[in-house]
């Protein structure tokens, strides 16, 4: 009989080598910039051979694959929290994008440089990759969670495609704030407030009865973007 074979764990010292190599990329990444740091200049700085770097990462993509990997686990649980205190949807929809944007904003110049291969779903870094296509489920899901806790009746012809909505929104709203050089990105909050208050407005008209052949168009178009 064959025996499954068992992965052996990474040992402490393994671990501490790929977090020193993942921590010096980050670093280099805000300095530098994502498109000007090579492996050998995170080899280098983390103090490795750069066959050791790329053992423990094939290359700079997955090592962004990793933060952002990271970056949606550690908000995760916080997400939940601050939803938990509020029942009205704006609200909770401004939680889930404000904890995003708090994780982020140490990391807000090489971000930027991220959102460029945002367009190519082929792109491995595209938040509509199937390489990401893990992370985006799992920040689709925060707004699911948003939308179920709410005091907002959302049509049931609706509610399957409204997360992916949502998220949709949510990204538009990281990229502005991308782009943001108000002072302490001002624009970004002011363009939140009024844009949650009007689409929690129209969520609420599209409820109507009158509204169904409307909701209908609004779905078959998302059907033509949904990966």
């Amino acid at each position: 009989m064959n025996l499954p074979v068992m992965k052996a764990r990474p040992t402490p010292r393994a671990e501490d080598t790929r977090r020193r190599i993942y921590e010096a990329a980050l670093e280099l990444f805000r300095e530098k910039g994502f498109e000007q740091t090579t492996m050998r200049d995170i080899a280098a700085k983390a103090g490795v051979a750069l066959g050791g770097a790329y053992y423990y990462f094939s290359s700079k993509e997955a090592i962004v694959l990793a933060f952002y990997h990271e970056m949606q686990e550690s908000s995760h649980q916080s997400i939940l929290e601050a939803m938990a205190g509020h029942k009205k949807l704006k609200d909770r929809i401004r939680c889930v994008v404000e904890k995003r944007l708090e994780l982020l904003r140490p990391n807000r110049k090489f971000c930027d440089a991220l959102f460029r291969h945002a367009p190519d779903r082929q792109d491995p870094l595209s938040p509509f990759s199937e390489e990401t296509r893990s992370i985006r489920e799992r920040s689709i899901e925060h707004l699911r969670i948003a939308l179920e806790g709410s005091d907002l009746k959302v049509p049931a012809d609706l509610k399957s495609q409204l997360p992916y909505m949502l998220w949709l929104y949510h990204m538009g709203l990281i990229l502005f704030w991308l782009y943001d050089r108000s002072p302490g990105q001002q624009r970004t909050q002011k363009l939140m407030e009024k844009s949650l208050g009007l689409l929690v407005g129209l969520l609420r008209i599209a409820g109507l009865p009158l509204m169904k052949p409307l909701r209908k168009t609004a779905l078959e178009l998302m059907e033509t973007v949904t990966p």
